[in-house]
C-alpha cells in the first residue's frame, strides 16, 4: 500500500486486534514527542485493542524507557515495553549462564543485574552488543574479541544499522556486530528486532497470535519485514528514520503506510 488512504477503516477494525509498536521514531524523534500519537493510543485502549511497546533501544533499562517515555507525556507502564536486554537475559536463563560482558552503554546493565546475572570484565559466557556509542572504542572491542575467542558466545541486542538523531542518522550497532562476527568467525545470535523470539514476547504477553496483530514501526526491514515473516500486518509510519527510496524497493510492500501513527486513529 502507498498511502494510508488504501486501507478502510472496517479494513483494519476486522482483522487486527492488538498492536505492537516501536518507540523511537514513532513516538518520539530525539526529545520531541510527535503530535497525535498520544491521542491514538488512547483512541486504541477506549475501544479496547490490546498493545505493548516493543523496542530495540539498548541503552536504558526497562524502568528507564517508561521514565523516559512519561516525561515526553507517554503515561506507558514498563511491564508493557520489552527491549532486547529482555530477550538476553531470557536466553541466558534457560542456559543456565550468568556471566555476562556488555558492549553497552546507559543503564541497560540494571535488566541484567537485577535478573542475577553477574556483569564481568572477562571470563563471559556471552558477549552481549547494544548501542554503545561513544563507548565502541577500540579497546573494548579488543577486549570482546579476546573473551569471543576464549569460548563466548556473542548475543547481538539489535542488528540496526542506524537510527534517526535530530542532527541525523547515527551509526547503530550492527556495524560493529558484523566486525565482531568478522575477526572473529563466530556468528552472533539476535535477541531484538527482527527476532521472532523478541516479538513473541510480547504476542505472549498479548495472548494474542501473530495473524491477529499489526506491527507498528519506521524501519521498513527490521519492524514492517520482520513482522510479517511472522504472519502480522506491517504498518510503516513515515516519521523518524523513514527513507522512501528504502520503502519503495521491498516486496511485497506494507499493509498500510501512514504519515505517522496519529492518522491511525482514523482507521480504528
Amino acid at each position: 500500500m502507498s498511502s494510508d488512504k488504501k486501507r478502510s477503516l472496517s479494513e483494519i477494525s476486522s482483522v487486527v486486534k492488538a498492536f505492537l509498536i516501536d518507540l523511537d521514531g514513532v513516538l518520539y524523534v530525539g526529545k520531541d514527542p510527535i503530535p497525535g500519537v498520544r491521542e491514538c493510543l488512547q483512541k486504541m485502549q477506549d475501544l479496547g485493542y490490546g498493545y505493548r511497546f516493543v523496542s530495540n533501544s539498548t541503552r536504558r533499562c526497562r524502568s528507564s524507557v517508561a521514565d523516559r517515555l512519561k516525561g515526553l507525556g507517554y503515561d506507558v507502564p514498563a511491564r508493557q515495553i520489552f527491549t532486547p536486554p529482555l530477550a538476553a537475559i531470557e536466553h541466558m536463563k534457560k542456559r543456565g549462564k550468568d556471566r555476562c560482558y556488555l558492549l553497552t552503554t546507559g543503564d541497560v546493565n540494571e535488566d541484567f543485574e537485577n535478573a542475577g546475572i553477574e556483569v564481568c570484565q572477562d571470563r563471559a559466557d556471552y558477549i552481549i552488543v547494544g548501542d554503545a556509542a561513544d563507548g565502541f572504542t577500540f579497546e573494548r572491542l579488543n577486549q570482546a574479541l579476546r573473551q569471543i575467542m576464549d569460548g563466548a558466545e556473542i548475543l547481538a541486542l539489535e542488528r540496526d544499522r542506524y537510527w534517526m538523531e535530530p542532527g541525523g542518522l547515527v551509526l547503530s550497532a550492527g556495524p560493529f556486530v558484523a566486525a565482531l562476527e568478522y575477526a572473529s568467525g563466530k556468528k552472533a545470535e539476535l535477541m531484538g528486532k527482527p527476532s521472532s523470539q523478541f516479538f513473541r514476547m510480547a504476542l505472549d504477553d498479548l495472548g494474542i497470535r501473530p495473524e491477529d496483530a499489526a506491527m507498528i514501526g519506521d524501519d521498513i526491514e527490521t519492524d514492517v519485514h520482520g513482522a510479517a515473516r511472522m504472519g502480522m500486518k506491517g504498518i510503516l509510519v513515515k516519521t523518524g528514520k523513514y527513507r522512501e527510496d528504502l520503502a519503495k524497493s521491498y516486496s511485497p510492500p506494507p499493509y498500510m503506510v501512514l504519515e505517522s501513527m496519529a492518522g491511525l486513529a482514523e482507521h480504528l
